[in-house]
């Protein structure tokens, strides 16, 4: 019982990161087209790349922190040996695992994965 809670704990944690991740990004793109505008030309995939790592870099901090305060809470509970330990890091484990792979997805996997789609639309004129 104790692995399937901390998995459901975990997708929430990186379910919020991925969202707000995908916040900052459009808000990136949206910025960069409104410039685009005001210059008197059409975005191109090299203002698309721009505002995604103009929009992932804002968010490196924020989650570098989140990862951090829930690590330090993990990592007692994890090499604990007192009355309960064992649940306690059965429970641990797991998250300390979702949060490694959480930061890599969300610093990682969704920006590219963002890059991946925004420059299919643009390339189909579906971007303006």
């Amino acid at each position: 019982m104790p692995v399937p809670i901390s998995l459901e704990i975990i997708g929430g944690v990186a379910a919020e990161t991925g969202v707000v991740m995908l916040i900052y990004l459009d808000h990136a793109w949206e910025a960069v087209k409104a410039r685009c505008r005001q210059a008197g030309r059409a975005p191109d995939a090299n203002d698309l790349y721009e505002a995604v790592m103009e929009g992932a870099v804002e968010r490196v901090r924020p989650k570098m922190m989140t990862v951090v305060a829930i690590m330090a809470g993990l990592l007692p509970i994890l090499w604990g040996s007192g009355t309960g330990s064992e649940v306690m890091s059965r429970i641990a484990a797991p998250m300390v695992g979702g949060m490694i792979s959480s930061t890599v997805l969300t610093l990682c996997v969704i920006p590219a994965l963002y890059a991946l789609v925004k420059q299919w639309r643009l390339d189909r004129g579906l971007e303006k």
